[in-house]
């Protein structure tokens, strides 16, 4: 018998409040299940999105629904209007037709727990390949605000990261947030591997977000296959995922992050990358009706990324603190470009990797000119700031002078400090690339490579 859609929607609202007066009665165990399910039915579907009447009175923006066809079809809601809701489908939707009946799943509210640590966690909260993963007494939710900017601690100490350059001359401090800028193929993904395994911290949480899956598998066996791996969790949304599916993904990460840092914990988040995050929030918001701006993206772009980065950071005196290292996709190795320009103005330092370095063959290829620490001065100590403030200096006037020198227009002797430069350059070059235990040695090797005695400074200074 076919039902009158203005009947089928009262029906609808009747399951709907059943459902809300039985949800209030249920227990902690049984509260996800949905007692009575809710129905729409598909009413167009063009483009990258599906319009579905009969929810519009029910839905709420993030809702999670399964479209009934020969296969089953999630998506999530990213607009409404009178007549309908917007889904944007997580998969493809060759085969579908109107008519098709949806219903709601539950919004998805995630409970991490200690028993994630060494595994892969999927957007949707499952373990990669489809298994149940297990799930703690808490619901975290994905876009939660973050702490009152009053109650927040300042940046804590300086952490040991296992590499030279940034024990010296950019310093992560516990509860820092910097950017790690980069064009394709000039060694993101290894740093990004050498810092997860180095940098000090409690738990570990890796966000790969638009990422190949072949990078993926890579990722998770330099990761995960390291001795401590029981610190770690990856969550991992590939390039051929939904927009939404990514977003999700992100925002996983980061309440798995606050989770951790709630217990009391010190967490370090890896999160590659920003950019993909960016483009994922420009789809949905294009889609669901946003004005496009700047390069197409939506003024609402810098909101979600500010909101994504503020949720890091120190955290409240009773809780922990999330020290956040993301990477922004660099085209062209242009830093102005917008969401590299955005995320410079919010983050609290930048590492920049040049493509020229590693044609050469110096990895990290950090360019140690462009790259800044805003933990820098406090950080160091007066020795310690006098030396980073010498190697700068070398670094400077030998780049300065790189032309003149290269083409073998530069006599020896003209220039004292251009000679200096020139005989300190490859010592400093080497530097960049030295591992480290900790920062005191990082700034031993840094006095070998600029040839300067540590104590004659420490003495000029008394």
């Amino acid at each position: 018998m076919k039902i009158n859609r203005k009947v089928e929607n009262k029906l609808n609202w009747c399951a709907f409040i059943m459902t809300r007066s039985l949800g209030a009665k249920l227990t902690s165990e049984s509260k996800f299940v949905n007692a009575i399910q809710i129905w729409g039915r598909v009413s167009a579907i063009h483009g990258g999105i599906i319009r579905v009447s009969g929810l519009q009175d029910f839905a709420c923006i993030g809702d999670l629904v399964v479209i009934k066809s020969n296969f089953d079809v999630p998506g999530e809601v990213i607009a409404i209007d009178q007549d309908d809701v917007i889904v944007i489908p997580e998969c493809a939707v060759a085969g579908l037709s109107p008519g098709e009946r949806v219903y709601f799943a539950r919004r998805f509210l995630p409970r991490p727990t200690i028993e994630w640590l060494g595994h892969i966690i999927s957007p949707n909260g499952t373990l990669v390949g489809g298994a149940p993963a297990p799930v703690g007494e808490t619901e975290m939710p994905l876009n939660a605000l973050p702490p009152v900017s009053t109650e927040r601690r300042g940046l804590g100490p300086r952490l040991n990261s296992g590499l030279s350059v940034f024990d010296t001359f950019l310093p992560i401090c516990r509860g820092q947030r910097i950017g790690i800028f980069a064009g394709s193929g000039v060694g993101k993904s290894s740093l990004l591997a050498q810092l997860a395994n180095n940098v000090e911290a409690d738990v570990v949480i890796v966000a790969l977000i638009g990422e190949r899956s072949r990078e993926v598998r890579e990722f998770a066996n330099d990761i995960l296959g390291a001795k401590d791996s029981t610190r770690k969790i990856i969550v991992a949304s590939d390039c051929s995922e939904s927009a939404t599916s990514k977003r999700r993904g992100a925002l996983l990460a980061i309440a798995t992050a606050e989770y951790f840092r709630d217990l009391g914990l010190h967490v370090l988040l890896i999160f590659d990358s920003i950019t993909r995050f960016a483009d994922a929030h420009r789809e949905i918001a294009l889609t669901s009706g946003e004005t496009p701006s700047l390069r197409a993206y939506p003024p609402s772009t810098f909101g979600a990324i500010a909101a994504l980065a503020e949720r890091t950071g120190p955290g409240s005196h009773k809780s922990g603190d999330i020290t956040a290292i993301f990477s922004v996709l660099v085209a062209g190795s242009d830093m102005e470009e917008p969401i590299a320009d955005m995320t410079r103005s919010i983050l609290d330092g930048h590492i920049v990797l040049d493509r020229g370095i590693a044609e050469r063959g110096r990895f990290p290829a950090i360019d140690i000119r462009r790259s800044v620490s805003r933990s820098l001065p406090k950080a160091a100590n007066d020795t310690e700031n006098i030396l980073i403030a010498r190697g700068r200096k070398y670094l400077g006037i030998y780049e300065d002078a790189h032309t003149i020198i290269q083409t073998g227009l530069y006599t020896a002797g003209s220039d004292k400090n251009i000679d200096e430069a020139i005989e300190i350059n490859p010592k400093l070059d080497a530097f960049a690339s030295t591992l480290s235990d900790c920062c005191a040695n990082s700034f031993v090797q840094l006095e070998n490579a600029l040839q300067i005695d540590m104590q004659n400074l420490e003495t000029g200074q008394k």
